[in-house]
């Protein structure tokens, strides 16, 4: 189908520490990929699929500026919001029809983070624990992958996080 995009998988990782780092932990399958310059990392069991985006987006009225409408998918209304400004970094500069949807696996709520690209598919290796995580944020981790830092970001914040957007001054007074 010509608006998927297939993930591959990359190589697998060790899991070796040493004695002045913390060992090494191999993570679950990961889907990569970047948004406002960063590498960011999500569970590929909360990602449904990757689409390229569905112009145009339906406008959301009064809405906050990561928002960047609705689009259809099969039939489907789906919420778009740009994760960079969700993650109070700038936004990407996009043209029409760049980057990448990532579809999360919510229940039966369509919502879309819209990146700047996806990088693929890996098994990540982490430096500290997911329990390590700072409470109601949206990063669980950073893990380490060809010798860079991904921060591995938890769907479930993300997703408190971009409903909040949807909400109005007196439904947050409440």
């Amino acid at each position: 189908m010509a608006d998927r995009t297939e993930l591959r998988a990359g190589p697998e990782r060790s899991s070796e520490g040493s004695a002045l780092s913390p060992p090494l932990t191999t993570s679950p399958r990961m889907v990569l990929f970047r948004a406002g310059g960063e590498r960011f990392a999500l569970p590929l069991e909360a990602v449904r699929e990757v689409v390229v985006p569905q112009l145009p987006f339906a406008r959301v009225p009064r809405a906050a500026p990561a928002v960047r409408g609705a689009m259809n998918l099969r039939g489907r209304v789906v919420a778009v919001v740009e994760l960079a400004p969700l993650l109070g970094l700038p936004a990407d500069l996009l043209e029409p029809a760049q980057g990448h949807v990532l579809i999360l696996d919510r229940d039966r709520r369509g919502l879309g983070l819209l990146v700047a690209s996806v990088l693929g598919v890996e098994t990540l290796v982490t430096t500290a624990p997911p329990e390590a995580r700072v409470p109601g944020g949206p990063a669980r981790c950073v893990a380490q992958m060809g010798g860079g830092a991904v921060t591995v970001l938890d769907a479930e914040a993300l997703e408190a996080r971009a409903a909040s957007l949807f909400q109005s001054p007196r439904d947050q007074i409440a």
